[in-house]
């Protein structure tokens, strides 16, 4: 024979499973990554003792100010990522979640990510030097531009790059910087079209960390760029590698036009 619960007790039944489930969705890894501003670089110095950019074969001139390609940081690809994580960054400024393809390749080992973002960052670099080189009609062979910068994979520098490139050659040029800090980041073809990136209300932070006071953001990412935007950071939305000179130019000079977010 049966005892019949109380209704108490029935609910406290019912509970456990429910607690049961409501503990493994809390601990059980998401499919997520978590992000926060990451490492600046200023590509017309020295990054861990190496200059970023060495160029032979045409003069290069002294510059002022810095150029700061920004990064994220984010979890690694075998880190698990559980709901309690997901909703603590839900309410920080200085963290974001993103679906994890987003950040890695999916279906590839962490190995083989790190592979990639090499790669990514080869070609990166050999598009911006092109770019560089044609903004200022200089396709001299004798020329060579080397970029070294450790601990970065991606494409994301390549604005930077080419913007570095053409302020250490353009001698008849007014120096880029003016002496401010600029940062910013963006991908660039050989062309000079400048594509987005992600992240970019997480690098302005970066930015606005390490002395910035201009950002340079593709323009399609303008809207994200503003959501978490750092007070007394000036926002300048580029297209080309063009336009993003002759900003910069009118940001120095007082003369023109600059183009806001």
């Amino acid at each position: 024979m049966f005892s019949r619960l109380t209704r108490p007790q029935a609910l406290a039944v019912c509970a456990l499973p429910v607690a049961a489930l409501l503990a493994t969705a809390v601990f059980a890894p998401l499919p997520f990554s978590l992000t926060q501003p990451g490492l600046t670089a200023d590509v017309l110095g020295e990054n861990k003792g190496e200059p970023v950019i060495t160029i032979s074969g045409a003069p290069t001139r002294d510059t002022t100010g810095e150029l700061r390609m920004t990064t994220i940081e984010a979890t690694s690809p075998d880190t698990d990522v559980t709901l309690g994580d997901v909703i603590d960054a839900w309410f920080r400024t200085d963290k974001a979640v993103m679906p994890r393809d987003s950040v890695y390749p999916s279906g590839r080992s962490t190995q083989e990510i790190e592979k990639y973002n090499t790669e990514q960052m080869k070609e990166s670099q050999d598009a911006a030097t092109e770019a560089a080189l044609n903004y200022l009609d200089l396709n001299d062979k004798n020329i060579k531009v080397t970029l070294k910068l450790a601990d970065v994979g991606g494409p994301s520098a390549g604005l930077l790059f080419s913007l570095g490139i053409i302020d250490k050659l353009d001698s008849a040029g007014a120096d880029l910087t003016g002496g401010r800090t600029i940062a910013g980041t963006g991908t660039i073809d050989a062309a000079g079209k400048v594509g987005a990136v992600g992240g970019v209300s997480l690098k302005t932070q970066a930015a606005k960390r390490d002395g910035a006071t201009v950002f340079l953001v593709p323009k399609d990412e303008c809207s994200d760029a503003k959501a978490e935007l750092p007070k007394g950071l000036r926002l300048i939305p580029v297209t080309t590698l063009k336009g993003a000179v002759g900003a910069l130019e009118a940001l120095e000079s007082g003369e023109g036009s600059v183009p806001s977010c």
